[in-house]
C-alpha cells in the first residue's frame, strides 16, 4: 500500500512538473520578460503609427501602458509576472472599439513579433491565448 502511495505521489509530481514546464514554455519561447518587453515596445510603436487605431491611445500614459501590457503578456504566456492593471472590460469600456480595431491591434502586435523573429507557431500560441479577450475589448 505504501509503495502504491509513493508511486502515485511521484506520478503526481511528475505530471505537475511537466505541466509547469508546459505552462511557461510560451513565456520562454517569447524570450522571457525581456523578450516580451521588446515585443511590446515594437508593437506599441506600431499602434501609435497605425492610422486605424492611434487615436485610441491619445489620452494614455504610454509608459504605464507598456508596463501593464508587458506584465499581462508575461502572465498570459505562463511567466512569473503579476499583472496589476485593470480588467480588460474596465480598461476598454467607453472606447467603443470594434472588431476592426481589435484586428488592427493584433496585426500590429504580430508585426512587432515578426520584427524580433518570433516564429509563426509561437505567435499563434500567444494569439490563441489572447483571443478570448476580444469579448471584453470589443464593445461596439
Amino acid at each position: 500500500m505504501l509503495r502504491k502511495l509513493a508511486l502515485a505521489a511521484v506520478a503526481a509530481l511528475t505530471i505537475s512538473a511537466s505541466s509547469a514546464l508546459a505552462d511557461d514554455a510560451l513565456f520562454h519561447d517569447l524570450g522571457g520578460r525581456d523578450g516580451i518587453a521588446t515585443i511590446v515596445d515594437d508593437a506599441t510603436a506600431n499602434f501609435l503609427a497605425d492610422p486605424r487605431i492611434k487615436a485610441t491611445f491619445d489620452n494614455t500614459n504610454m509608459d504605464r501602458f507598456k508596463t501593464n501590457l508587458t506584465d499581462q503578456l508575461c502572465v498570459v504566456a505562463g511567466g512569473p509576472c503579476v499583472y496589476k492593471g485593470q480588467s480588460m472590460h474596465d480598461a476598454h469600456k467607453g472606447l467603443h472599439l470594434t472588431n476592426a480595431d481589435f484586428n488592427a491591434l493584433v496585426e500590429d502586435l504580430q508585426a512587432g513579433m515578426d520584427k524580433v523573429g518570433v516564429s509563426f507557431a509561437t505567435q499563434n500560441r500567444l494569439l490563441a491565448r489572447l483571443a478570448p479577450m476580444n469579448r471584453d475589448v470589443v464593445t461596439k
